[in-house]
């Protein structure tokens, strides 16, 4: 190659080098290394002479030069010749100084030069710098950066010159005014210190070793002089800043005694700057740098610089971390490391500074001490030995500290003096402390605050559990100081939060001590006065079992911990809490606190405690327990369910005591110290005083008389002294606890001792109490609490009534009294709300008191269970919150508000039970439902949810307590099916599935009352279950097929006499307050009319007469097509009548006639008779008229005729009817070409207008053609036809007039497929269409057998000759379309039937020829489709039909190969290659072939990915002719169409065999190859550029002469200008190709 090419290209880049692209840029400076890596010396000394040419060049163009001589000389420094060298040096000195002025891109580009050459020539380099580094004049910026830079790049070469720099370097400093220069000159003494250092330390490796530190040390302390006492104090903060950094690196290489002398002055002078500036990292490494130096020679004056040292140090390490910003992490690392290098020196001091310093209430300044304490106990072991002490009494200040954040240093500061030996000494154990108060923090409730150092209680607590957790595993030594000194806080409620982490770790201490088998496990409780006593333990860990997902799940680790401590609770409990407390753990494990059983789970842990007082077999033992207990009842005055389960332990512990003086005493304990406001808390002293009376009952009501006598019931002041100053406890709350105590002691008493003591020593002391004499007159009380109080205890007597009877018996005479009162608490309850459990409570103590004689009348249960029902069912949702009435009025929570109307619910289904009496009969059941049915239809979801679920209630007790005594009848079981049926469909899943349940049990009722047994199993009606679950899918669908389960069932079951009540009851149903349940109705009705009807004759006027009058009420839609359907079962006959009436109804049709039109395929023959009326009125009629658009503009709009359109929609109707399917069978040929031929006349056709509005009806009328096919289709089972369609949204596209041959392809290649047995039949009912006028119907059906030709099924069923005889006399058809499709079917024959081609040979290549010349095709769609069926015919025809057409072909295909359409340039391509096996030996192909290898090669690049697709196809199949193995196998190795290709490689590869087998011929590619720098496509003209770049990398010389070197270069130079930076890019990295 030419150099003046090189020189050519090399210019034309670097004017290129400052390309607004940046990654042409890249390229352009890639390139330019490229040819600089193979030539520097040339493409060096051009860019030189770019530089000095271009005087003017703008900075940023000079910039990108000078990075690229850098990049050269970087890579290549050692194959650059010394004079290129010396001039290089000469030209970045020159460009580096040549403006005065500080230009920082273009003098720091040229500096990098120069820093890139003093790698190797640093001599040659110091030459030419200190040519401008003269005594007495200031050099330029740059020179100072420079030899900064250099003494960081190449330490070992620079160093033995800085002695010579710094003399002559010392003067300048004096001269320098400007703030740069200032900041240059002290940036280079910064680095030239940092490499002299680096120098020293590293000797070994130095060149000259006799090199010292006192050297440099005179240099040194002059330059020091003149920048701390004059620039340090520059107002420039930068300057400051590198003055700073300078000074302490500085320090290192300062003679001792001068550096000595400057720290009283050079400590102050650095603080200060703390002041001055917000970037504290250099001065705090600066300062490091200085004290280092200090101590490591033993300055004795830094002592006096102490105090304000740790002043501003302290400052610095009370400055808050923004661990996002890195410096100032730093900046508390380095402040830390001074910390450390002044405890080395003055480790007495500095520990004193810092424990003062803890003393400073201010939150940052104790976050400082914190910190520099933490470091040095970590940091300084040896030194902080002897100060352990004074650190263990001087961290109490901050542990009293309220910030979170000072709390958490502190944790930090505890957790390193734990692994230090801390807190075994005296006042380690407040440490402890400290940890175990913060693991009890409550949550954080307040909305975090904007400060993103904030420390939440959450985040404190879970540090402190990891840090108690760390310190009882790791820290071994601390084992006898945490165990068993840890319990103490287990019985402090402050601890309670912490009670989880404390209980874990003295599991792990507890069992380590026992495995071990040492002394300490055992626990003298005598000695260890501070523990709670072994009872107070077992208390609390107890009651903590009972709530075990509070304070964050404390309860299993409380059973666990239990386990551990059992010997040291006592003696006797080991063996059976082994045995007890692991079941009880698993099911903790295997529970959730949603899940989780609190009843029965409190059941186990009272019978745990039973049996643990059994084992311990110790009265003494068991009194202190119960004592203890009592005495810890007020520790859980906040916690009242902990506390009411603490009075059942107490009940229980009670039980077992033999001791009655010691139960009496407290029963008066409970009695006196219980706080009787809280309910819970009456609960538990009740509960406490019920349990204590099964083992003690003469002494419990004894107690329970004496307490009610006593002076806490006397207007008197004594009551205070009494009630131990609880002068708040109103009287009526002392009396509800005494009234809930007699009831728990009417359950809890023995049986045989109770029952003759229930009216005078538990009714009569209710009373007693609950009404009050005024003036000699008993007056009821008001209360609320007494109200409840009274319920709950009669209802418990009522339940120990109960329980005795069973035995004796026992008229309860003031049964009535008492139901009429608390009935009338139930009254006066508001209906807006639940507020109270008064109803809960009175309907469960009725249902208590009403199987007790003697009996309620019949009013009397009337008035009581409308009372009841109506109170619960208008109750509002659970979710909504009634309004305060009064004003200290406590609201309910969500969840307690569930739970009372949970309650609430449950007590109306006890007592509808108990009224239904335990022998229920037909007319009972009837009297409790018609209070309940009410609710049944409301229009309110939650009512109908209780009255369905009362409902079930019903009749499960109801057949579970049913008596058959003879034949009787279940007389209102069709009511109760009409009314329950319907709700199977219930919008409500709990109603859907409830209502099933109902009539499950309904129809088992009546199968007892037919004579069944009690266990006899009824398929059908056992088949009902499964319903359920289809039921909780809320689709209609699926639940009207349950639905018509359902009444099959009932159908079955179901006495002829109760229909016509079924029946009549279901009319009512249509018209229910719920949609849903319309619906049902309808399909059960229509159901059971298929069913059932016949005997039902007699009925048939009224049942009409009735619809029609619920007709007019009903407004869903589908409930009344379905009224209509069961119009339509009655009246089959009326086929022409109502036909005729549908088919005038205006169009669209409603859904009502609708469907109508779809029932009438029910019947297969009337159906048939349809089908054949409609497709003779289609084939008969116009189906559209052309009308002008308007008078003005002129045009016609093809609008459709009513009645063909009418008749259309009518069949698509009726095909949706399932039982059509026969008929639409055995006339499917004919159906599919009536509708396809319709669709073809109805695309593109309006709606005709409305007569009433003169507007067009609302219909697509190729839609509904389209439906109707698609109807057919699935009516015909052809289910992979719909499939394909539908994947391939066919529907959508047939039915639009620009979509349509599209979709009618998809159609007939989907039927090809699916459905071939039928479509000879289909073709032969098409085939006259084709001579129709109608041009829509020619082009559908040209369509569709142009793709039947497309498969083989054509000549399989043997209708091919059919399909092409109609083929070629549509070559000829006027219409443009037509002939396209004719074409396109010809071609199609050689994928469908490939074996015929060669026997219409002389056809196709004739049609093919003349489309390949059509002039009438304006999109040039025909010429398209001949090349594409061209190409397919191709590959079957035999060489001696193509040979002699070949060459003739291929030039007519050769132009289309650079046509701007798309598929045109795809298919010629394509063509191109199928031509190739008839060419294959002839030269005159070859020669063809190589005449447009360089247009497919850069076609591999096509924007199109079919064109791409298209020349790899192209490429390998003619790689055999191509004349070259090597080609040959590329082509077929690497051009596969799924494949990706890496154009890049293949290009360079490809050359090299173009380059090596075809030599003669480059000269006419590189020409083939530059006509493309001018195409179209930016995509082909980047590939010719990469062609001829990677043709030029890999030509040998000698081939250089047969390119035209000049054109290439001019050519890739214009490409380097190209508007697409993607050219310019591959023109730049060509260009790299040139040396």
């Amino acid at each position: 190659m030419g150099e003046t090419d090189v020189e050519q290209v090399t210019l034309a880049l670097l004017d290129a080098a400052n390309d607004k692209d940046f990654e042409v840029q890249a390229q352009v400076r890639k390139s330019m290394l490229t040819l600089g890596n193979e030539q520097p010396d040339r493409v060096l000394a051009m860019c030189q002479d770019y530089l000095l040419k271009h005087p003017k060049l703008v900075v940023s163009h000079r910039v990108v030069i000078l990075q690229t001589i850098e990049l050269i000389v970087g890579s290549r420094i050692d194959a650059i010749s010394y004079p290129r060298i010396k001039s290089i040096i000469s030209l970045a000195s020159d460009e580096m100084t040549r403006s005065k002025e500080v230009v920082p891109d273009w003098q720091q580009a040229a500096s990098n030069i120069l820093v890139a050459v003093g790698n190797k020539h640093i001599n040659d380099i110091m030459e030419e710098i200190l040519s401008k580094f003269q005594p007495g004049v200031l050099p330029h910026f740059f020179v100072v950066q420079t030899l900064a830079n250099l003494s960081d790049s190449n330490v070992y070469g620079m160093v033995p010159f800085l002695n010579a720099i710094l003399g002559t370097m010392l003067p300048m400093l004096s001269l320098t005014k400007q703030d740069n220069m200032k900041w240059v000159f002290s940036s280079a003494l910064c680095h030239f210190s940092d490499s002299i250092s680096e120098y020293l330390a590293n000797l070994d490796k130095a060149p000259d070793p006799t090199v010292r530190q006192d050297t440099f040390s005179n240099e040194i302390c002059a330059a020091f002089d003149i920048l701390f006492n004059n620039w340090l104090q520059s107002r420039e903060s930068k300057l400051r800043l590198t003055v700073a950094e300078a000074v302490g690196s500085m320090c290192h290489l300062m003679a001792s005694d001068k550096l000595e002398e400057h720290i009283p002055k050079l400590i102050p002078a650095i603080l200060s700057l703390y002041k001055k500036t917000n970037e504290h990292y250099i001065i705090s490494k600066s300062l490091c740098h200085v004290l280092d130096a200090s101590v490591n020679m033993g300055s004795r004056v830094l002592e006096t610089q102490l105090d304000s040292l740790l002043f501003a140090l302290h400052q610095q390490v009370s400055t808050s971390i923004d661990y996002s910003n890195p410096p100032t992490v730093k900046n508390h690392n380095e402040v830390l490391r001074c910390f450390s290098l002044l405890a080395k020196a003055f480790p007495d001091r500095l520990v004193m500074l810092v424990l003062q310093r803890l003393e400073n209430s201010n939150e940052r300044s104790r976050l400082g001490s914190l910190a520099v304490l933490r470091h040095l106990i970590n940091s300084s072991t040896s030194m902080m030995e002897s100060k352990k002490l004074l650190i263990l009494a001087s961290i109490r200040q901050p542990m009293a500290d309220h910030s979170n954040k000072v709390k958490k240093r502190v944790v930090q500061v505890i957790s390193a003096m734990a692994h230090h030996g801390y807190l075994e000494l005296d006042g380690g154990e407040l440490l402890v402390r400290f940890l175990v108060q913060h693991c009890a923090l409550p949550d954080t409730y307040q909305k975090a605050a904007a400060d993103r150092e904030e420390v939440t209680n959450e985040s404190l607590r879970t540090m402190c559990d990891s840090t108690l957790h760390l310190l009882t595993t790791t820290v071994g030594r601390l084992a006898d100081v945490l165990w068993p000194k840890l319990l103490y806080y287990m019985s402090p409620p402050q601890y309670s939060n912490a009670t989880t982490p404390l209980c874990k770790s003295l599991i792990v201490l507890g069992n380590k001590k026992k495995d071990n088998k040492e002394a300490s496990f055992n626990i003298d409780f005598s000695q260890e006065v501070n523990l709670p006593s072994p009872q107070t333990l077992m208390v609390k860990l107890l009651v903590n079992a009972a709530f075990p997902f509070n304070s964050r799940g404390h309860g299993a680790p409380s059973l666990s911990l239990l386990q551990i401590l059992s010997v040291n609770i006592h003696r006797n409990t080991e063996a059976v809490w082994d045995q007890e407390i692991p079941p009880l753990l698993t099911v903790l494990e295997e529970s959730t606190a949603e899940s989780f059983d609190k009843i029965s789970w409190d059941e186990n842990l009272l019978k745990f405690l039973s049996k643990t007082l059994v084992a311990v077999d110790d009265d003494k033992w068991l009194c202190q327990f119960a004592a203890e207990a009592t005495s810890y009842l007020s520790t859980y005055n906040n916690a009242l369910e902990e506390k009411s389960f603490l009075y059942q332990c107490i009940g229980v512990t009670l039980q077992h005591s033999f001791n009655k003086d010691f139960v009496k005493k407290q029963l008066q304990e409970i009695l006196l110290t219980a706080r009787h406001n809280d309910a819970l808390e009456r609960q538990g002293v009740a509960l406490a005083i019920g349990l204590c009376a099964n083992s003690h009952l003469e002494g419990t009501l004894a107690k329970l008389d004496e307490f009610g006598k006593s002076d806490a019931f006397k207007k008197s002041p004594s009551i205070f002294n009494l009630l131990k100053d609880r002068n708040d406890v109103e009287l009526e709350k002392v009396k509800s606890t005494l009234i809930l105590c007699y009831g728990q002691v009417a359950v809890h008493a023995p049986p045989e001792k109770i029952l003759n003591r229930i009216d005078q020593d538990v009714l009569g002391c209710i009373s007693k109490h609950f009404n009050t004499k005024v003036l000699g007159i008993k007056v009821a009380t008001k209360d609320l609490t007494m109200k409840l109080s009274l319920i709950q205890s009669v209802g418990l007597v009522a339940k120990a009534i109960s329980a005795c009877v069973k035995k004796q018996g026992y008229v309860f005479s003031r049964k009535q009294e008492l139901i009429a009162l608390i009935q009338d608490f139930i009254k006066a309850e508001p209906a807006d709300g639940l507020r109270t459990s008064v109803r809960h409570l009175v309907m469960r103590t009725c249902a208590h008191l009403m199987p007790l004689d003697p009996a309620l009348s019949e009013n009397e249960t009337f008035d009581l269970l409308k009372v009841c029902v109506s109170s619960v069912f208008s109750l509002p949702p659970e979710t909504h919150t009634p309004e305060k009435i009064a004003k200290d009025e406590e609201v309910l929570d969500l969840k307690q508000r569930k739970a009372l109307y949970k309650d609430t619910l449950s007590s109306l289904h006890e007592l509808l039970s108990s009224v239904l009496g335990k022998e229920p009969t037909p007319d009972a059941l009837q009297s409790v439902f018609k209070h309940v049915e009410c609710g049944l239809s409301s229009t309110l979801d939650h009512e109908r949810e209780r009255a369905i679920s009362a409902t079930a209630h019903l009749l499960n007790h109801y057949l579970d307590n049913m008596t058959v005594k003879n034949m009787m009848s279940f007389h209102n079981l069709g009511a109760l099916l009409g009314r329950l049926s319907p709700r199977c469909s219930d919008p409500q899943l709990v109603v859907r599935a409830t209502a099933i349940d109902c009539v499950y049990l309904l129809l088992y009722i009546q199968l007892r009352y037919e004579g069944f047994a009690l266990d006899y199993k009824d398929g059908a009606v056992e088949g009902l279950l499964p319903l359920k679950s289809q039921l909780e899918n809320p689709d209609h669908s699926v639940l009207y097929k349950t639905c018509f389960e359902l009444t099959k069932v009932m159908s079955k079951r179901l006495p002829q006499q109760q229909m016509t009540t079924l029946v009549f009851m279901l009319f009512e149903g249509l018209v229910d307050s719920q949609t849903n349940c319309c619906r049902a109705s309808s399909v059960i009705l229509n159901t059971l009319l298929k069913n059932r009807g016949g005997g039902l004759q007699e009925m048939v006027p009224e049942m009409l007469e009735v619809l029609r009058v619920r007709l007019q009420s009903i407004t869903e839609e589908q409930v009344r097509v379905a009224v209509g359907q069961t119009v339509l079962i009655m009246a089959s006959q009326h086929l022409q009548t109502v036909l005729n009436t549908l088919a005038n109804q205006p169009l669209p049709y409603d859904s009502w006639t609708s469907e109508m039109w779809m029932a009438l395929g029910a019947d297969p023959i009337v159906a048939d008779q349809i089908m054949e009326i409609v497709m003779e009125k289609l084939a008969v009629m116009a189906p559209y008229v052309d009308k002008k658009e308007s008078m003005i503009r002129g045009g016609t709009t093809k609008v459709a005729t009513n009645k063909p359109l009418a008749m259309t929609c009518g069949l698509k109707e009726l095909l949706l009817n399932g039982q059509s399917q026969e008929p639409a069978l055995s006339k499917f040929p004919q159906l599919f070409s009536c509708l396809i031929v319709r669709l073809a006349s109805s695309v593109g056709v309006s709606a005709p207008k409305d007569n009433a509005t003169k507007r067009s009806a609302a219909i697509h009328v190729a839609g509904v053609a389209a439906d109707a096919l698609r109807i057919l289709l699935a009516r015909a089972q052809l289910d992979e036809v719909l499939k394909r369609l539908d994947e391939e949204k066919a529907w959508d596209a047939i039915r639009e007039q620009n979509a349509h041959i599209t979709g009618v392809t998809l159609l007939a290649r989907a039927m090809a497929k699916h459905a071939g047995p039928r479509l000879p039949a289909i073709v032969e009912c098409l085939c006259p269409s084709l001579n129709n006028i109608y041009e829509c119907q020619r082009i559908t059906v040209t369509a569709f057998f142009s793709e039947l030709l497309n498969h083989h099924v054509a000549t399989e069923l043997m209708f091919i000759d059919v399909l092409m005889n109609n083929m070629m006399e549509r070559i000829a058809d006027p219409c443009c379309t037509v002939r396209m499709l004719a074409v396109r079917g010809l071609g199609n024959i050689a994928v469908g039937s490939p074996e015929k081609v060669n026997k219409y040979a002389k056809e196709l290549l004739a049609a093919m020829s003349s489309g390949m010349e059509e002039k009438d095709d304006p999109g040039k769609l025909i010429i398209l489709e001949a090349m594409s069926g061209l190409s397919k015919v191709l590959l079957y025809l035999d060489k001696k039909n193509v040979h002699l057409l070949v060459v003739y072909i291929f030039m007519k295909i050769k132009p289309f190969l650079e046509s701007d359409n798309d598929d045109i340039r795809c298919a010629s391509i394509h063509l191109m290659g199928k031509l190739s096996k008839f060419g294959s030996g002839e030269p005159i192909f070859k020669d063809q072939i190589h005449n447009v290898l360089v247009s497919l090669l850069l076609h591999l690049v096509d924007p199109n990915a079919h064109v791409v697709k298209a020349c790899k196809y192209a490429m390998r199949v003619c790689a055999p002719m191509v004349g070259s193995e090597q080609i040959t196998a590329m082509f077929q190795n690497h051009l596969h169409e799924d494949k990706s290709l890496h154009y890049g490689e293949f290009i360079n590869d490809l050359t090299k065999y173009l380059i090596q087998d075809f030599p003669g011929m480059l000269n006419f590619y590189h020409i083939s190859v530059l006509q493309f720098f001018k195409s179209n496509w930016s995509e082909v003209r980047a590939g010719a550029a990469m062609f001829i770049g990677f043709l030029l990398g890999n030509l040998p010389d000698e081939h250089y002469a047969h390119l035209n070197m000049g054109t290439v270069t001019q050519g890739l130079v214009m490409l380097l200008q190209d508007p697409d930076p993607v050219v310019r890019v591959k023109a730049a990295e060509a260009m790299g190709h040139f040396h």
